[in-house]
């Protein structure tokens, strides 16, 4: 699995990238106007307010979930299950280089 993993590897590094990129950009992203607004650029400044801190939040759950799988793979610990020990399927990790379970564990923890 040395080819695939080293494979996994990179994309899991250049999503991290990606990711920093983006957090650095909705960090420095302004929304609200220092101007006087009427109620209307008031609302649409906190409905943007509040995707961008939706997004940012979601960003940053993958970034630390990326974070993780690149320890794992230091520690040696990477593409097994953190719930049974067992192999996580390659495939899986192919398509989700992050996964932290196998698809039995996922479910089980889908369904709690």
């Amino acid at each position: 699995m040395s080819a695939q993993y080293d494979k996994m590897k990179q994309k899991l590094l250049t999503r991290k990238r990606e990711l920093e990129e983006i957090l650095k950009g909705l960090a420095e992203e302004k929304v609200v106007d220092s101007e006087v607004q009427d109620p209307g650029d008031q609302a649409a400044a906190a409905t943007s307010e509040d995707i961008i801190i939706s997004i940012q939040a979601n960003e940053y759950e993958e970034y630390r979930m990326i974070t993780k799988a690149l320890h794992a793979m230091q520690e040696g610990t990477y593409g097994l299950c953190i719930d049974c020990g067992a192999p996580i399927a390659e495939k899986r990790l192919l398509l989700y280089p992050n996964a932290t379970r196998c698809i039995a564990c996922q479910e089980v923890a889908e369904e709690s």
